[in-house]
């Protein structure tokens, strides 16, 4: 019976074999679906072609032109965040600001002559930037009455900086550290500090405050502190903004070699290291790398500015907007109000997120994306009209801000060239409106209508901010000491409406 039985089961095994699919050629075993690579696929960058699964000389050499030109795209956006603190260094170094006690002070205020992101105008700025490496620890003292933030080489936030003493530490410094200050330790060895301070009468005397009290020096040199250099940049030209063309790699390179390996994370360093910029190492991309990054840092801009004017809502850029309930076209500089970019579950980083941030803005704190009751500052800007459509220099807009408007200390309404993100170049040498030194009209019922375009509105000059023919702009209200009505969105600004 036992011989028999085997048999039995013998027969049914072979028949269940035939029943099944027979394998494919040169298999013993049928291939699971998806596995096998065939000899022709066709995709967006052409017909790639393979060898029973190896890929043609002609294929190897496409696809690496798509690999390259996506990495220096995907670089772009991800090195972006430290071009661009690079490059405001560079534009301080420009005026002569060099030294730790070196400082701009924009000591008339910003106006529209330097190429800085998205400035105002309302607030005078100060803004020193520490190099760690060249003088070891580096001390910033704060008088009352300054507000503002430092950020590491790669624009992250490392604090805020009220009233104090404040001692900033080389990556991996192992000396002794004094008693007296509050300690940080960034990830890079520059160091860029933003302060501000908003005037409420001369601006002589507001400038003579931060002189006489702001003070940053060497640790090596705090028994006696060099005395303080101050630059006026104001109605200065210079450049603070990375290039979108092929150099920015050179700069970006720049800072990849003389920051230590802490300061980009491992990913970040490799994507980097895929086009030749490592650490230690010299970049000289060839003549065909160099076309590829041409192409890439193109696409990259343009990957930029589409996140940056319409955003994906759909996908991962629901809280980008200030009034969703509405379709409302005002947003948020922070997704989120999050300044670390790292998603609603704070592990997700959000890099387009980032983009929409660092593309247009600078000065990464809480402080201007989670204030206070009556602190600090928030915004809403504005990329496109009530349609929905890019603002133009030709039309005439209206902006209607309610009566009473939420904040503790002022408001105030700038305009930005879309090309640069600074502020808009007109005859106007300051494109702005604020409710402290403007005094713009009000309406009967208190509310407040505000016009931009080439010419005034008869009897609106008052309120009235200049546009350029065939040229665009956008806008951002800022809401300084922001107050309930605010923050719980019962005060909402209008829509920007084109006139007809």
């Amino acid at each position: 019976m036992i011989p028999t039985t085997l048999t039995a089961l013998g027969l049914v095994t072979l028949l269940s074999g035939a029943a099944a699919a027979a394998p494919a050629p040169g298999y013993n075993t049928e291939v699971p679906s998806g596995i096998l690579t065939p000899d022709t696929v066709d995709t967006s960058i052409g017909k790639l072609k393979f060898a029973d699964g190896v890929p043609t000389e002609a294929t190897v050499e496409r696809v690496y032109d798509f690999l390259d030109t996506s990495r220096a795209a995907d670089t772009f956006l991800k090195g972006m965040p430290a071009a661009s603190l690079h490059a405001l260094i560079k534009g301080a170094h420009s005026l002569g600001a060099v030294q730790a006690n070196e400082v701009i002070i924009l000591d008339k205020l910003m106006d529209s002559t330097p190429f800085f992101l998205t400035a105002n105008s309302a607030t005078m700025y100060v803004v020193p930037d520490l190099d760690l490496k060249r003088d070891g620890p580096t001390v910033v003292d704060v008088p009352k009455g300054l507000l503002g933030a430092a950020n590491d080489a790669y624009f992250r936030f490392i604090n805020n900086l009220p009233e104090g003493k404040y001692l900033y530490l080389p990556p991996g410094y192992q000396g002794d550290v004094p008693e007296g200050y509050t300690v940080l330790e960034p990830n890079s060895y520059r160091v860029w500090v933003f302060l501000r301070l908003t005037p409420r009468g001369d601006l002589a005397e507001a400038a003579d405050f931060i002189k006489g009290n702001l003070k940053v020096y060497p640790l090596s040199q705090a028994g006696s502190p060099p005395e303080m250099k101050w630059i006026s940049a104001s109605g200065k030209e210079f450049n603070t903004i990375h290039t979108n063309d092929v150099t920015f790699f050179d700069h970006l390179n720049e800072v990849v070699q003389y920051e230590g390996l802490e300061t980009f994370p491992p990913e970040v360093r490799g994507l980097f290291a895929s086009l030749g910029m490592e650490k230690g190492k010299p970049f000289e991309p060839d003549e065909r790398m160099r076309a590829r990054l041409k192409d890439g840092v193109a696409i990259g801009n343009a990957a930029s500015r589409a996140i940056v004017w319409y955003p994906r809502y759909d996908l991962n850029m629901q809280g980008v907007r200030i009034y969703p309930d509405t379709n409302s076209a005002w947003m948020r500089a922070y997704t989120d109000q999050n300044v670390f970019f790292n998603g609603r579950d704070g592990q997700t980083m959000n890099t387009d997120a980032r983009v929409t941030f660092h593309y247009p803005y600078t000065a990464v704190t809480p402080a201007m994306a989670q204030p206070r009751l009556g602190t600090g500052s928030d915004y809403g800007i504005a990329f496109l009209d009530s349609n929905k459509k890019p603002f133009v220099g030709s039309a005439t807009y209206r902006l209607r801000l309610p009566a009473d408007a939420p904040v503790a200390n002022f408001w105030a309404v700038t305009l930005y060239d879309p090309q640069t993100r600074s502020m808009l170049q007109t005859p106007q040498m300051n494109p702005s409106i604020d409710s402290i030194k403007n005094s713009p009209v009000l309406n009967d019922d208190g509310s407040v209508d505000l016009y931009f375009g080439p010419r005034a509105p008869a009897g609106k000059e008052q309120n009235w901010i200049q546009t350029v023919p065939g040229k665009g702009w956008f806008t951002i209200l800022r809401m300084y000491g922001p107050l309930e009505g605010w923050i719980d969105q019962s005060w909402r600004p209008s829509e920007i409406e084109r006139m007809p």
